[in-house]
């Protein structure tokens, strides 16, 4: 027999199915909606890994060579037997908060032998100079009185301990950590007014590039130290109008004894460059020979420094096989003698064994430099009859590369920065 369901019976059969499908998809039994075609990618992360940063291999430095004393920042040339000394600040103002966005400075105060700039009375030496990315050049150098007999009776002052020292208005004063400069171009640069007020400071000790003792060194006839990576702030009033700057610098302090003179060192090659990627590099060369002589330069000169340190000189990688190569020169000073413009800078593993071990052990590296220096901006002076001594300031940009093997494999590293220079030549 059929069974016939009415339509009231209909209806209450699909209602129970459609509670009873809710039900179960509620419950869980269900899956709800249903997935039709491929699985789409999952997305992406935020978080992304930095890419590894490779450091060249550092040098082991002697903790002698890492010390500075007050009576080190202080005055020596108030001795018998030292002739001369300078204090040095430079600076390039690299940080993105810098109203003078990649300018640079350099300050200088020389306290020089007198057989340096013979045939004056005018020894003591001030050094202002600004430069801007642009061309713009500002300041320069100037020479004044130093009267015989009483020590500090000439233009420039100074004292101990610590640095202090001034040269009429302008002056720079502090001890490590902290050092403060201020400098007027006032009759250096009659077209332009300049007042510079700079703080430095610094996390990490000096490094001494030159000095005769291992302990005590201000007791040293001849010694050189910087400090490098500092930081820099300050203001620039430049006619009038006053700029904010910060940035990268460095202060260094040197003196020398009356036996160093002109027939000993004949010029000299000088840079402090700030790379893009926060490194810094410091070199310097001395010429025994006279330009006039010969205008070639020793493929290896043990006169040579170069320093380069990632981290503001906390460590440093040294390097002595040093070939720093004049490749353009400019406008001749004396007969035989022109000042250079363009460098280029080798520093490769020497095949001497006996060189081999004291830099693996002393300078602590296989690490290779090739590098192009070219001076910019320039501010020089030519001291003619009967002196014969010439000197340049200026900017400067540094290109090229540093390589090195380790356990992590080989590494080509581009190098690419602006910095300052100095160049000093004399005719005999």
């Amino acid at each position: 027999m059929q069974l016939k369901l009415k339509k009231v019976d209909a209806i209450i059969v699909v209602t129970l199915i459609i509670v009873s499908g809710i039900f179960l998809v509620k419950a869980g039994y269900f899956q709800s909606p249903i997935q039709i075609g491929p699985t789409p990618p999952p997305e992406p992360e935020n978080e992304t890994t930095p890419p590894e940063v490779y450091t060249p291999p550092t040098s082991f430095i002697p903790s002698f060579r890492r010390d500075v004393s007050p009576e080190d920042e202080g005055v020596h040339y108030d001795k018998l037997r030292i002739a001369r000394e300078w204090w040095y600040f430079g600076a390039v103002f690299n940080d993105n908060d810098s109203e003078l966005k990649n300018w640079a400075i350099q300050i200088s105060f020389n306290h020089m032998a007198r057989g340096d700039l013979i045939g004056t009375t005018k020894p003591d030496l001030l050094v202002v100079t600004l430069y801007g990315p642009d061309g713009e050049t500002y300041g320069g150098m100037i020479n004044k009185k130093r009267y015989f007999g009483i020590l500090n009776t000439g233009t420039l002052i100074a004292s101990s301990p610590g640095v202090s020292v001034e040269f009429e208005d302008s002056w720079a004063e502090g001890e490590y950590p902290n050092w403060h400069v201020h400098a007027e171009d006032n009759d250096i640069d009659n077209a332009h007014e300049i007042i510079i007020d700079l703080d430095y400071k610094t996390d990490s000790l000096p490094i001494w590039t030159i000095g005769s003792r291992a302990f005590d060194k201000s007791k040293s006839s001849i010694a050189n130290y910087l400090f490098t990576g500092c930081e820099v702030s300050g203001t620039i009033e430049i006619d009038g109008e006053e700029f904010t700057v910060k940035g990268t610098g460095h202060h260094e302090h040197a003196w020398t004894p009356k036996v160093v003179t002109l027939g000993v060192i004949n010029g000299w090659d000088w840079f402090h460059m700030a790379l893009d990627n926060g490194w810094n590099v410091y070199t310097t060369t001395y010429y025994p020979m006279p330009q006039a002589i010969t205008s070639k330069t020793p493929k290896i000169n043990p006169l040579s420094t170069m320093l380069i340190t990632t981290d503001n000189g906390e460590t440093f990688t040294e390097l002595r096989n040093v070939d720093i190569q004049i490749t353009r020169q400019d406008k001749q000073i004396f007969p035989f003698v022109k000042m250079p413009t363009d460098f280029n800078i080798i520093a490769k593993q020497s095949l001497n064994p006996m060189y081999i071990v004291s830099q693996a052990l002393l300078y602590g590296t296989n690490t290779e430099l090739d590098v192009d220096i070219e001076v910019k901006n320039v501010c020089d002076k030519v001291w003619k009859f009967p002196t014969y001594v010439g000197m340049k300031v200026g900017s400067c940009e540094i290109e090229g590369t540093l390589s090195w093997n380790d356990d992590d494999g080989d590494h080509n590293i581009p190098i690419n920065g602006i910095g300052v220079s100095w160049s000093m030549r004399a005719l005999l």
